[in-house]
């Protein structure tokens, strides 16, 4: 459920000060490995891993975070399948409180005034951050999300 993206941030940090590192070279490779990521997939990725590029996959990862380079595919359809898992945890949230609110079964309730919840934990903070990166949610503070002002 994490991030192809967040490991290789952490290996491009890593290989900043040591672009040599074995270490941060074979945590790179075994993450395409874990995550299943075909070596077709983004060619320039696999060039750079497989060729210790350093400045490359420097150029690659801040694509990604910038929004000038599209995701992997599995990323993008981790931060779907999330988002998609906040938006039914949210309806379930507010029709849960709608339900209890405004007392007797013959009333005809109030409108909940919840905006935001605490996102579902099968996902790791670094899943919502991005969404929060990308203008899909807003907030994070004290870990309540919120969906953005027309989302």
């Amino acid at each position: 459920m994490s991030l192809v993206h967040s490991v290789l941030t952490g290996v491009a940090t890593e290989l900043e000060a040591d672009p040599h590192s074995d270490t941060a070279w074979g945590t790179a490779r075994e993450a395409l490995a874990h995550y299943g990521i075909p070596r077709d997939t983004d060619p320039q990725l696999t060039s750079a891993i497989e060729g210790r590029d350093a400045d490359s996959l420097a150029r690659i990862v801040q694509g990604w975070h910038s929004g000038d380079r599209v995701m992997l595919e599995h990323d993008r359809s981790v931060l779907k399948r999330a988002m998609k898992a906040y938006r039914k945890s949210l309806k379930v949230t507010i029709l849960d409180a709608e339900s209890s609110l405004g007392g007797g079964p013959m009333s005809s309730g109030r409108r909940s005034t919840i905006t935001g919840i605490m996102p579902p934990r099968r996902y790791p903070l670094e899943v919502w951050d991005q969404l929060v990166h990308q203008g899909r949610l807003a907030g994070g503070r004290r870990g309540i999300y919120e969906l953005p002002p027309g989302g």
